[in-house]
């Protein structure tokens, strides 16, 4: 694949303006930038290119966007980001759900959408640049995480998280047992620290409320009947103590 081609980026969007905007936002960024009306044009480009990234809005006629995530979501692992005039929890859970790497309400400042694009690119895993993480498996109590192999196991058995559920749940495993502020895990999901940003919004305490969620479905309960990732309130999540 040819280094042009690992930058190009779909735009579903049927409102021609708004679609002008991403495609100049994602130009400064590198991308070759090709433009769809519709959720299944735009399914027919992801099938032809296998973009970098997609930006996917929610409601068009016809196939929506969250029939089109999911469509999307069986031909490419590779980066998509919602992008919706309605920004309610139940949007934001279906999306992120059904797959999304992140979910951005309109109508959105340019400087924003740019820095969350940076974002998901960033915490996207590349062959030719693996991430820099210890070998092995991360382990705590039944669950098991391989950071290289990014593989997830409970009890030995398979569980198959998003990009970000995965990232989410190897921050909270480094190390085990210590509370994780919202906001550091925010940045952390980011690929960003606070000595380099900093600033979090009470969307992306909602979109990461949302994976907790996701991901405490996924990976289950504790022999004991509990919750694996506790919630600490005012603060943050910690994985629930060992029933050992």
């Amino acid at each position: 694949m040819t280094e042009i081609a690992e930058r190009v980026a779909v735009v579903i969007e049927d409102d021609v303006d708004i679609g002008e905007v991403i495609e100049a936002i994602l130009i400064e960024a590198g991308f070759v930038v090709k433009i769809a009306d519709s959720g299944a044009a735009g399914v027919q480009l992801v099938r032809e290119l296998d973009p970098t990234l997609t930006t996917l809005d929610v409601n068009m006629p016809g196939m929506d966007g969250f029939e089109t995530l999911k469509r999307i979501r069986l031909l490419s692992a590779h980066s998509i980001i919602m992008i919706s005039a309605r920004f309610d929890e139940l949007d934001v859970v279906r999306g992120l759900s059904a797959g999304a790497d992140d979910f951005v309400a309109k109508p959105f400042r340019t400087g924003e959408l740019r820095a969350r694009i940076d974002a998901v690119l960033r915490r996207a895993p590349r062959a030719a640049d693996p991430e820099p993480v210890v070998s092995g498996w991360l382990q705590h109590d039944g669950l098991r995480l391989n950071p290289e192999r990014r593989l997830v196991e409970v009890d030995r058995a398979s569980v198959l998280l998003t990009r970000s559920e995965f990232n989410l749940l190897a921050s909270l495993l480094q190390p085990g047992n210590r509370v994780h502020t919202k906001a550091e895990l925010v940045l952390e999901l980011r690929g960003e620290s606070y000595t380099t940003s900093g600033l979090v919004m009470d969307s992306d305490r909602r979109s990461l409320e949302v994976h907790v969620a996701n991901v405490r479905k996924k990976i289950g309960r504790t022999s004991a009947g509990a919750e694996r990732i506790e919630t600490v309130r005012g603060i943050g999540y910690r994985l629930a103590a060992s029933d050992a």
